[in-house]
């Protein structure tokens, strides 16, 4: 039992002295440990301030490189800008160079015209060489806007050369003097002239060959001196009537007969209605002295005309019932209003078709004209202006056909008009005369 209490003690002393040691064990650890962690927390202070100091200088720099895209995007676009604005002025600047080439080409060949040496050299700019252009092109518009003197050949009307004074205006007219004929020149041909067969030209050509400037200048002027010019020609009518074609003289020929008809019944109307007033007159005498109607009819004999057999068929007729004279009247009128109205409705066609002729032969000449246009194309205007004379010529007939018979043509039915109610007019008197003397 000792022994037990023996062990037992040994045990509780042992395991005190192990419990201390295990306390002083975990005393050191613990103050290791805590002296770990305060330089854990201190590491990680310091660590922190230098993130802290990184990340400052970071954001600083992404700033800082943020600022410097930026001004480097606007430099690009800027650089974009300046870049395409440069395309643009080459491009300008390759097209100006083109037409000033071009300009250099046209002067050379228009300079060579006039005999001027366009002198040019590699060293030469642009600039130089278009100030010589424009040097060149004063002195040969100066030398193109004088007025210069000489002696040269040039042709008559009549095809004769002769030799004289010629005057030449700039370059777009001439003058020429001679002891056989003066005047304005026109070009002949191969850089000759010939006399302009127009009057009126001799005088200005002499006052300028003395060195004066007329008050009139009749002038030719011509654009290019190889080519002939013809002679003005004053155009007839008969030229008028080959313009018009076959429909021009259809045209015509009905204004002839219109004009004939018209003058067939200006006759006949006239012939109708003369003497009206004279026969009204021998009739009232006779009735006054008591005449019979017989008796007027035998005084009116030697009068014919409408009028006067409307009167005589009136007198006839005195003897009967005045309804029934009346009725007589009218229709020995109607018959005569036939006579009157002859020629009329046919000088009427005419009046209508001759502009509609006209218009045919609008119509045809366009189609020739467009027809010569195809085949041969639109170079030479001569070629044109058989269809067109044709368009415009047959137009004007149609219409000089057309207006004097409309105006004639109307002027004669108001004629005729006035002549049937003048014999009306008269009947009635001779009626009314028949009574006034009868009955007294």
């Amino acid at each position: 039992m000792k022994i037990v209490s023996i062990l037992i003690l040994l045990s509780v002393t042992v395991w005190n002295l192990h419990a201390k040691g295990l306390q002083e064990a975990y005393q050191e650890e613990y103050t290791y440990l805590k002296a770990q962690k305060n330089e854990l927390k201190r590491r990680l202070a310091s660590d922190k301030r230098q993130y802290d100091r990184d990340l400052n200088r970071a954001q600083n720099s992404i700033a800082v490189l943020q600022n410097r895209l930026l001004e480097l995007t606007d430099a690009t676009k800027e650089a974009q800008t300046t870049l395409k604005k440069i395309n643009k002025n080459l491009d300008e600047v390759s097209e100006d160079r083109g037409a000033i080439d071009d300009v250099l080409s046209q002067a050379r060949m228009t300079f060579s015209q006039y005999g001027i040496a366009f002198k040019e050299n590699n060293q030469m700019t642009l600039s130089q060489k278009l100030d010589l252009i424009f040097d060149k092109s004063i002195g040969l518009y100066k030398k193109l806007s004088s007025i210069e003197k000489g002696k040269g050949k040039f042709f008559l009307v009549n095809g004769d050369s002769v030799e004289g004074d010629i005057v030449k205006v700039g370059n777009i007219a001439r003058y020429g003097v001679s002891a056989k004929g003066s005047g304005a020149l026109a070009p002949a041909g191969g850089g000759a002239f010939k006399l302009w067969n127009q009057p009126g030209s001799d005088l200005t050509a002499k006052a300028l060959v003395a060195g004066k400037m007329p008050e009139t200048l009749k002038i030719f002027i011509y654009e290019n001196d190889q080519k002939d010019v013809p002679y003005f020609k004053e155009k007839t009518f008969n030229d008028y009537l080959k313009g018009g074609g076959v429909i021009g003289y259809i045209i015509l020929a009905l204004g002839a007969l219109g004009l004939l008809l018209v003058i067939l019944r200006a006759l006949f109307l006239l012939a109708a209605g003369s003497r009206v007033s004279k026969i009204m007159t021998i009739v009232e005498n006779v009735f006054k002295n008591g005449g019979t109607p017989q008796d007027a009819i035998e005084k009116l004999k030697g009068y014919n005309g409408a009028a006067a057999r409307v009167i005589k068929t009136t007198l006839r007729n005195l003897g009967k019932d005045r309804g029934h004279i009346e009725d007589i009247v009218t229709e020995s009128m109607l018959n005569e209003s036939t006579a009157l109205d002859r020629f009329g409705s046919f000088i009427m066609v005419i009046a209508a078709v001759a502009p509609l002729l006209g218009l045919l032969g609008t119509v045809s000449g366009m189609i020739a004209t467009f027809d010569i246009i195809t085949e041969h194309g639109t170079g030479d205007p001569k070629l044109l202006s058989g269809g067109i004379s044709e368009a415009l010529v047959t137009t004007m007939f149609g219409l000089i056909v057309a207006i004097p018979l409309l105006l004639l043509g109307n002027l004669l039915s108001s004629w005729a008009n006035d002549i049937k109610e003048s014999m009306e007019g008269a009947a009635l008197h001779v009626i009314n005369l028949y009574e006034k003397y009868t009955k007294r």
